[in-house]
């Protein structure tokens, strides 16, 4: 146990961060990015935090998310964005798309191998990196960004099912607020809509009993992809609510770098 933490010590004293590096101009857009120690492209990992678009921040990745990507030798970028207060919907998703593009294409100043670039997050930031990996030129949302996997935590993929009935959820009307065009724009921003041939490879983890963002979310889109003959998969959480305790993090994690490597984001 000592040993293991004073590697873990070891490792946040070496892997000094570049802190609220500013990817835009508006105040809430900026990132964090973590180098491990060692020479030699490396691969990296955007993080994504949740919050449903209406709260969170980058900060609270650094425990359960960053650390696990840098303890395996991953650059890690970890994304802050402008919330609904600031700016409702497609704000956010225009700005992962920029925070991305930003980071590769200063991937040199960090070591990175711009072929190995994965992006990850949970619930929102689960639909945000979905969004990075799958966003095309035709939506006019910005450059499309070019990755090569996406790990999706229990990601809204249909934003349009949670601003109605029994899904309809808060944050969701918050961040798509009424308007004229408000179920053109919830398509816009949906992952679902951009389901073809060619986009990343996609994991998914989703509990079977999430209340918050529905465990068909994460089927439909598993499902769509596969049909059309991309990579998805899926691994299913028995009784898993929305977001899983750390005991049920660390099974899943190893599976996820197995998905990596076979990627070829690790090797």
């Amino acid at each position: 146990m000592r040993i293991a933490l004073f590697a873990l010590a070891a490792l946040a004293l070496s892997a000094q961060p570049e802190m609220g590096i500013a990817y835009d101009k508006h105040p809430e857009t900026r990132m964090d990015v973590h180098v491990p120690p060692g020479g030699g492209p490396k691969p990296a990992m955007i993080v994504i935090h949740g919050g449903g678009w209406t709260a969170g921040t980058k900060e609270s990745m650094k425990v359960d998310w960053v650390d696990r990507y840098l303890e395996r030798g991953f650059v890690v970028c970890n994304v802050e964005y402008r919330l609904a207060k600031a700016a409702t919907a497609p704000a956010a998703v225009e700005d992962v798309l920029k925070a991305a593009n930003y980071f590769i294409e200063n991937a040199k100043k960090w070591n990175v191998d711009t072929n190995r670039i994965a992006v990850t997050g949970g619930s929102a930031g689960g639909h945000l990196a979905l969004m990075v990996g799958m966003t095309p030129k035709s939506a006019k949302l910005g450059k499309p960004v070019k990755i090569r996997a996406v790990v999706n935590f229990y990601g809204i993929t249909d934003v349009d099912d949670q601003l109605h009935g029994a899904n309809r959820r808060k944050y969701a009307v918050e961040w798509v607020p009424e308007g004229p065009d408000r179920t053109a724009l919830a398509r816009r921003v949906s992952p679902m809509t951009y389901v073809r041939r060619g986009v990343p490879p996609v994991l998914t983890l989703h509990g079977d009993e999430d209340p918050v963002v529905p465990y068909e979310h994460g089927v439909k889109l598993t499902k769509a992809l596969s049909d059309i003959g991309a990579r998805a998969e899926l691994i299913s959480v028995p009784r898993g609510k929305h977001g899983f305790p750390k005991e049920v993090s660390d099974q899943l994690y190893p599976k996820i770098f197995d998905f990596l490597k076979s990627t070829g984001v690790m090797r």
